[in-house]
């Protein structure tokens, strides 16, 4: 930072305004004891380990533009596993500079904002970024890089973006919520060197309170309070479908062409469960849409089904099978193999041809955090635990029914 340009920002904010976490001050923003001690740190190399909703999104949105301003002519990289991701951070980037722009030099204006892109005046810019590997190659000489949700990020990015530091001695910092013992992420956290670690469990954010954990608990299980709350590597440990949050998507694609397929696991106390979507012709399987009731009576689980379906189901219910078909729907048994069924769903995920619309099948997604194996066991060639898998079981029927043919030649 050049001195006329200290001197500036030294009149608009004090002596403070020389951390960045004047920036989120003057943006109405009281920073976290954590967040303030990462904005003044210097770094090289930082990896953030956080909870769920603890501000980190606010916190180096605050550091990549203090570092784009004060620093001219640089360039920031600003880098999520999504598009949408990567623009939220850019969003939050801008409500800072909306709120600091007045206060500041005409070097400080922004003379370029595109959806991805915020160049200023003094020749800066930052960019956000999906994590595509070909979209980053094209990029030199950051002096900052952020990679937001890092436990998310292929391992082959991450090797991609680490020698666009040696000629700018830029700083790298990475952001996330543990995904289990997996990638480059972990690997960092636990062996890596020359790292500044920060963790941040739920309690280090006064925003979030015991109740809401308590229900969280409740809701999802003590390993999934772990993970995303507790900054926890081992909640994948053990899971069915470690996966399976890579084939969560924000929306289908507009027409949506294909056979409509849906899958029924039939039950009364357990919950009844269906799952449902279109299958293209390029063989990928979109899910659109879930039922899931306990104690409700067929006859209303029928009215609650999309039509013009075909359905593969529990073939331990030939009576429930035909009280459907009686109602009208297209219902076949489906499969009841399971370790068939569960290495079809992994063909699927690990293929990306599956593609589950975000929010559309929440007890699902739910199931695919908490369905696992028995941790007693030694090895995962026995069968998961009997619980937690009333959708899985019906996305199971689905998968199976339609790739039968395939899994066999496999």
């Amino acid at each position: 930072m050049d001195r006329k340009r200290v001197g500036q920002l030294a009149r608009a904010g004090g002596a403070g305004a020389l951390d960045p976490a004047w920036l989120m001050a003057r943006a109405g923003q009281l920073a976290d004891g954590w967040q303030r001690e990462l904005l003044g740190c210097t770094d090289g190399k930082l990896l953030v380990c956080c909870s769920r909703q603890a501000g980190k999104s606010t916190v180096v949105a605050a550091l990549a533009l203090h570092t784009a301003l004060f620093q001219a002519g640089s360039l920031v990289l600003i880098l999520a596993p999504g598009l949408r991701q990567a623009l939220e951070l850019q969003a939050k980037l801008r409500a800072f500079h909306a709120a600091v722009e007045g206060s500041l030099g005409p070097w400080a204006r922004a003379v370029r904002a595109t959806t991805v892109e915020t160049v200023f005046a003094q020749g800066s810019g930052v960019v956000a970024l999906p994590g595509n590997e070909a979209r980053v190659r094209g990029f030199s000489g950051p002096r900052l890089i952020v990679l937001d949700e890092a436990a998310r990020i292929p391992d082959s990015l991450y090797a991609t973006v680490r020698p666009m530091l040696a000629v700018s001695r830029g700083r790298l910092v990475a952001l996330s919520t543990p995904f289990g013992r997996r990638g480059w992420f972990w690997r960092e956290w636990e062996t890596g060197h020359g790292w500044r670690r920060f963790r941040v469990p739920w309690n280090a954010c006064p925003r979030i309170d015991a109740s809401f954990i308590d229900s969280e608990r409740e809701a999802l299980g003590q390993a999934w309070v772990d993970q995303e709350y507790g900054c926890s590597f081992g909640a994948g440990e053990g899971l069915v479908y470690p996966t399976f949050e890579r084939c969560l998507v924000e929306r289908a694609p507009e027409p949506l062409a294909g056979e409509a397929v849906g899958g029924i696991d039939f039950g009364w106390r357990n919950p009844f469960a269906a799952v449902w979507g279109t299958r293209t012709r390029e063989d990928e399987l979109w899910l659109t849409g879930e039922r899931y009731a306990s104690r409700t009576l067929l006859g209303e689980h029928a009215k609650g089904l999309p039509r013009g379906t075909r359905w593969y189901a529990d073939p331990s219910g030939p009576t429930e099978i035909e009280e459907l078909r009686w109602a009208g729907l297209r219902v076949w048994p489906g499969p009841n193999a399971l370790r068939p069924g569960i290495a079809a769903v992994h063909g699927r995920l690990e293929s990306g041809r599956l593609k589950v619309v975000r929010g559309a099948c929440p007890h699902l997604a739910a199931e695919a955090t908490r369905y696992r194996y028995d941790p007693d066991t030694d090895s995962h060639d026995e069968n998961p635990l009997d619980r937690d898998n009333h959708a899985l079981a019906a996305l199971r029927y689905l998968v199976l029914g339609m790739d039968r043919g395939r899994v066999a030649r496999t």
